[in-house]
């Protein structure tokens, strides 16, 4: 009975996987994302735990930051809720969209090439296309990517603590 449970549990998962396409995901980001991204590696819960602090490793949350309300009257006080992330990560919002604006792409890369880290783990949260972009165009302009699909919202599930974290501008 039980090997019949785990059999059913993972049809199930792997019926919920979407396939991984050519191109990026360009909207609805939220929904069902691939097992895989091309010319980099997934990574889950365990795995980024033993990844953390590692001097060669960036935590890259890739969530996009909340913008004030264009029909907010002028004035208005506006305090975004905070963000919460995994400990030790950057914030580098919107570099996860599908297509990227000419100036965010060059920031992007740039960052990524100045670093002296090795290993790039792009993650959002759960079943979001973001972070997967953001890792398959990391891993297309040839540096070593991780992706955890499990998103700060699956390691809050796994009982860890999160930290918040302020966007790390990239104009």
């Amino acid at each position: 009975m039980r090997g019949a449970i785990v059999l059913l549990v993972l049809v199930l998962v792997l019926a919920s996987a979407a396939p991984e396409p050519e191109g990026y995901r360009l909207d609805d980001y939220r929904g069902d994302v691939p097992e895989t991204v091309a010319g980099g590696r997934v990574v889950h819960v365990a795995e980024v735990r033993a990844l953390m602090g590692r001097a060669d490793v960036t935590l890259v949350d890739v969530l996009p930051a909340p913008r004030r309300p264009e029909t907010m009257r002028a004035g208005m006080p506006w305090l975004p809720q905070a963000h919460a992330s995994l400990p030790g990560a950057v914030w580098w919002p919107d570099v996860g969209r599908g297509a990227l604006a000419p100036g965010l792409e060059a920031v992007f890369r740039a960052r990524l090439a100045g670093s002296d880290r090795r290993l790039f783990v792009f993650f959002c949260l759960s079943r979001c296309w973001m972070s997967w972009n953001a890792a398959k165009r990391a891993a297309a302009w040839g540096f070593e990517v991780a992706w955890f699909p499990d998103g700060v919202d699956g390691w809050e599930a796994a009982g860890l603590a999160t930290e918040r974290v302020e966007p790390v501008p990239l104009d």
